[in-house]
């Protein structure tokens, strides 16, 4: 049975897109082309869209249709909505609620939270539940938890309440080790601070730290790249540590958009990937196989973060009662030219 994946893999578009084509979302702004060519790629693989009419039409099929309200905050960059990490575990969470007959009642990013109004409006009506994405300062965090009875956080590391991720600090040991055993022994890091603004809080930059002092290798601080998760910052930021022709032969980066803004400025400093300096990034999403070269990556299930989450959600809404879930999903390695 074909899924909405092997849709966006044929029609050459995100998972997301396919999502908000198959279910007529008109919020986000498309081409034509765009949207017949996801129809046309779900015809060529035979995926049942009268099915999707009808579950439109008539709702869930359960003796007892769910009625619920349910928001999302989600962590966003720089970019806005369009950072393709995050819009790829959106897709999984709305597609896992419209199998239930249910829209997010609304999607917000964590930085406007920050202004007290708009803090107030949002979360000032009743709400079943909330799909956490951003973990937040505590202060709006702990104002959100007192009006909010269900919230089920993605990568949140919050204990307190249900959380789908990944192993951050594992997967920065075993990205940097990929490195090592490839023979480099001058290794940087590239990441982002986050809330805390200190990238020592970061896992991955733990998980970095710890790889390197088990080879015996000295960590570099003029290689820590903290770019705040911004794409420009880390071209410039790299643009001068290029300029400084101090580099060092290999880069863990956190993220692939990070990986492939470090290869960008590398371009453009005439520094070949892999030859002189060898790059690794961590999430594979969709366009790290055709960035240049094709990037080395850990692949994180991105939709099922979103769909297990939901399913959580829908999970506690309906009365499952227990301490805190705490779901770890398995990543997997996949190895291209860029190491």
């Amino acid at each position: 049975m074909s899924t909405i994946r092997d849709i966006a893999k044929l029609a050459n578009v995100s998972i997301a897109t396919v999502s908000r084509v198959l279910n007529d979302d008109s919020k986000y702004k498309m081409t034509e082309e765009t949207k017949q060519r996801v129809l046309n790629a779900a015809k060529q693989l035979n995926y049942n869209l009268d099915a999707i009419k009808r579950k439109k039409s008539s709702g869930p099929k359960s003796n007892k249709p769910l009625k619920a309200k349910i928001g999302c905050i989600l962590r966003v960059t720089k970019k806005g909505y369009n950072d393709p990490y995050y819009m790829a575990v959106l897709a999984g969470v709305e597609e896992q609620l419209r199998e239930a007959g249910i829209d997010l009642a609304f999607i917000k990013s964590g930085p406007v939270l920050h202004d007290k109004s708009v803090l107030n409006s949002i979360f000032n009506e009743p709400l079943d539940g909330l799909i956490l994405m951003d973990p937040l300062n505590d202060h709006i965090y702990n104002f959100i938890k007192k009006r909010v009875r269900h919230i089920v956080g993605i990568d949140t590391l919050r204990n307190d309440i249900d959380d789908v991720g990944y192993d951050h600090l594992q997967n920065g040991i075993l990205a940097t080790q990929h490195l090592i055993d490839k023979g480099h022994t001058e290794i940087g890091f590239i990441g982002g601070s986050g809330e805390s603004g200190d990238i020592r809080d970061s896992q991955r930059y733990q998980g970095y730290i710890i790889a390197m002092h088990k080879a015996g290798l000295p960590v570099n601080e003029e290689w820590v790249i903290d770019c705040r998760w911004y794409e420009d910052e880390c071209i410039e930021k790299i643009d001068r540590l290029c300029k400084s022709n101090h580099l060092p032969t290999a880069f863990f980066a956190a993220s692939d958009l990070m990986a492939m803004a470090a290869m960008k400025s590398f371009y453009m400093n005439g520094i070949a990937v892999p030859e002189r300096v060898a790059v690794i990034g961590m999430s594979n999403i969709e366009m790290s196989q055709y960035s240049n070269p094709p990037l080395t990556t850990y692949h994180v299930p991105k939709e099922e973060l979103g769909r297990i989450a939901a399913n959580i959600m829908l999970a506690r809404i309906q009365g499952f009662k227990s301490l805190p879930l705490k779901i770890t999903l398995p990543t997997t390695f996949v190895e291209r030219n860029s190491t």
